[in-house]
């Protein structure tokens, strides 16, 4: 699932994702409720703080997202061929599948079985820590 520009839709709205999210079920109107397929995953893109009407989803909430990507802005030659080109959504449409529903199901049984040595861990926490501790003024 892709929820564009999460940040802007409304708190009923958010709360529906984040329904989704965690229990892999949507509700409508509070009697009906349906399980979502499996595999099931949600992909969200929300528009910087600065360009305004946004409801930023709270910081406990925030945590539920796996990852996040700063795209930024495409430099001259990438934007003016994003400018000649063809719809972008137009693209989708010749888009195929690149993996089975078994397959994933497959890869995704496949990560259980990944060992991580502590001492990896143990780098990945202290990383994170620094960076945390460098953004603290």
């Amino acid at each position: 699932m892709l929820a564009d520009e999460v940040n802007r839709a409304t708190p009923k709205a958010q709360s529906a994702l984040l329904e989704a999210m965690e229990e892999q079920q949507v509700t409508r109107r509070w009697t009906q409720t349906r399980l979502l397929p499996d595999p099931f995953f949600v992909i969200a893109t929300q528009n910087p703080i600065a360009t305004g009407g946004h409801l930023s989803l709270p910081e406990s909430q925030l945590d539920r997202f796996l990852m996040r990507i700063e795209l930024g802005y495409p430099d001259s030659a990438h934007e003016r061929q994003l400018l000649m080109g063809q719809d972008r959504r137009a693209l989708l449409a010749t888009l195929g599948a690149t993996l089975t529903t078994a397959d994933l199901e497959l890869l995704q049984a496949g990560v259980s079985k990944v060992h991580t040595a502590p001492a990896l861990l143990d780098y990945v926490q202290a990383r994170r820590l620094h960076a945390r501790q460098r953004r603290v003024p």
